[in-house]
């Protein structure tokens, strides 16, 4: 969740952008920089960042911002402070595949499967290219476990993960979008196999050392020689700075890197050089996937968006602490690369994140006459917005998600819910930003921010209602089955929880006025006692379950590895339980019904309906399962 500080920011970090186009020169870059950096790093508790701008073929203006050692005063240089760029990594992997593909070596429309030496595609149906790959179209599940460490004991090879984590599919073949870290970490050992080059290796020969990247590296850990030369990363730059991190899908993800080495990465894109051919880096440049008129796509790994009237091609990247941006207009041969290394209070940093492109855009290239200007007049409301609103409104879930596995609870309780207003606007909630926004339809089924650039489209994918979002080619909406409302869900789980705590903190009280007032026969205390205890059992199960989805929380993401394993299948087995406790709570119920006052009923009724409200959440939350691999 996007903090009150993230709006602030944004708020009065755009209100500096100019009435009219300023010129795009150091002069001007480096005030408007300097005060919107030193702004946001203050206001935002962000302990540093380092940006750098290029133009026409050579740097135009770097610099760096506040500390990559906060304790120890050491300032972001942007020659020096090395940066994890978290999935910005993965346009080395996929220049690394072109690269491949312009020697012969590659085909992007070939089986995935003819590369491996293990199957990821699905037996039946479409197999998965390596386009699919680049477009995140793999289908595959989202997944978390032992994909970070901070130990390097414990950090997994790239090829050791893939093979021990297999991610289920979740969609056909090139059909749904689904951002895939695992997709991205097959596509860099298929560049190793196909080059007989360990992935970290290949990068360096054939990217870094022609680019002159002296200051970059894929290796974990660190390499002895860039020694003290790492940026620390902070939650917030007031507190501690947290461990170097390690990234199991390096081709993913595990890239070190300084600004000025990102410069030598973007002029090589922008311009003719040995890094690709010409064709195909014009290739790699245009779009690989069909989009909607006015949304954003993807070009072989990039993301590929039309901002202002201009051909915007990109990458983002976060790691726990550190949060990136790559940014390049191929038409005006200029790119910006930016990182910063903290969350910030209230994960300010991505409202300066937003900020920063945002205002980039709007002063240095805006157009206030285009179809994706905001500044155009609003048309005329269609006379279907009102029941095309009521067609898109409900709940929505990501299709990047875990679906398998105790992790699923998390994307079952939260979800994206598209209100429909009277007046036939629609409700969403920002992007990257607290609150909610107003879309009207501005085409049918496609909808437009009310003062902003994003546009909302309702398409139905596989017979599922999909929301398209320009902002995110990688992701789209799909509207939940009612078994897996959030609203459902979350009133059957806190209201068996309450109702369950409820009967045990009552247990010893209920006991001694019965005993005093009321003695029973033997066997209706005894059905009582087992109730009780059912209810007992099932809240500390419950309880267990919390403690180890906390860490997820707090983004203590190196948490959920392989050594967790004894404590999920304890809990698992545990879990073998909680269905038969409801049969017995049923069974409890039914004896005791005759003999005992209503309100004994109506008590004895909630407890066996709270015990069987917490089997349907262990089997829909994934909680009851025997699923190691999520």
């Amino acid at each position: 969740m996007i903090g009150r500080i993230s709006a602030l920011l944004v708020a009065a970090l755009l209100m500096a952008t100019p009435a009219s186009p300023a010129e795009l020169t150091a002069t001007d870059v480096e005030p408007w920089l300097n005060g919107l950096m030193n702004y946001g790093l203050n206001n935002g508790d962000i302990a540093g960042s380092v940006v750098v701008v290029v133009k026409d073929g050579k740097v135009l203006f770097q610099s760096g911002y506040g500390y990559a050692d906060a304790a120890k005063k050491i300032p972001m240089d942007p020659e020096k402070a090395m940066t994890r760029i978290g999935s910005t990594s993965k346009l080395f992997t996929w220049t690394a595949v072109m690269q491949l593909v312009e020697q012969g070596k590659l085909d992007l429309n070939r089986n995935v499967d003819d590369y491996l030496d293990f199957k990821v595609s699905p037996a039946a149906g479409k197999p998965i290219t390596l386009l699919d790959l680049m477009n995140h179209r793999g289908g595959f599940e989202e997944g978390l476990k032992d994909i970070f460490a901070l130990d390097p004991e414990r950090l997994q090879s790239q090829e050791v993960y893939l093979k021990q984590h297999p991610r289920p599919l979740l969609f056909p073949t090139g059909t749904v979008p689904a951002y895939s870290n695992y997709g991205t970490a097959l596509a860099g050992y298929i560049v190793e196999r196909v080059s007989g080059e360990p992935y970290s290796r290949y990068i360096e020969n054939h990217i870094l050392r022609p680019l002159g990247m002296a200051h970059s590296t894929f290796d974990q850990p660190l390499p002895e020689r860039f020694k003290g030369q790492a940026a620390l990363g902070y939650r917030q730059a007031s507190q501690t700075a947290q461990p170097y991190e390690l990234v199991a899908t390096s081709a993913a993800g595990s890239a070190a890197t300084t600004a000025s080495d990102m410069a030598r990465f973007m002029l090589a894109h922008l311009q003719q050089s040995d890094l690709l051919h010409g064709d195909t880096a014009q290739l790699m440049h245009s779009p690989s996937e069909t989009a909607l008129p006015g949304f954003g796509t993807m070009a072989h790994g990039f993301f590929y968006e039309t901002r202002n009237g201009r051909t915007l091609i990109g990458h983002g990247g976060d790691t726990a602490f550190f949060h990136t941006e790559l940014d390049l207009l191929p038409q005006e041969g200029v790119g910006i690369f930016y990182s910063f290394n903290s969350r910030g209070r209230e994960d300010a940093v991505y409202g300066l994140r937003k900020a920063v492109l945002d205002q980039f855009m709007d002063r240095y290239f805006p157009d206030s006459t285009g179809p994706d200007s905001t500044m155009a007049p609003e048309a005329a409301a269609l006379p279907t917005a009102r029941a095309d609103s009521q067609k898109i409104a409900g709940r929505y879930e990501t299709s990047r998600r875990v679906e398998h596995g105790f992790l699923s609870l998390f994307y079952l309780l939260q979800q994206t819910v598209i209100g429909a207003n009277p007046d036939g606007t629609l409700t969403a909630p920002k992007f990257l930003e607290p609150g909610e926004a107003q879309f009207r339809e501005v085409a049918p089924d496609t909808w437009q921010e009310v003062g902003g650039h994003r546009k909302l489209a309702l398409q139905n994918v596989n017979g599922i209602n999909t929301v398209v979002e320009s902002d995110d080619p990688t992701s789209v909406l799909q509207l939940v089955p009612t078994r897996r409302s959030a609203a459902l869900n979350l009133t059957v789980l806190v209201a068996s929880f309450v109702v369950l705590i409820s009967a045990v903190i009552l247990w010893p009280i209920s006991y001694l006025v019965r005993r005093h007032y009321q003695p029973s026969p033997s066997d209706g205390r005894k059905l009582r006692t087992i109730l009780r205890a059912a209810a007992l059992f099932d809240i500390l199960w419950l309880v267990a379950w919390f403690i180890v989805l906390i860490p997820v929380l707090n983004i203590q993401l190196d948490f959920y590895s392989t050594a967790l394993d004894p404590v999920l299948r304890t809990l698992q087995l545990a879990g073998v339980v909680v269905p038969v406790l409801a049969a017995v709570g049923i069974a409890c119920l039914w004896r005791l019904w005759s003999g005992v006052s209503w309100p004994a009923r109506i008590g004895n009724g909630l407890i066996a309906a709270g015990l069987v409200g917490l089997v349907w959440i262990g089997i829909i939350g994934g909680l009851i399962s025997f699923n190691l691999n999520y």
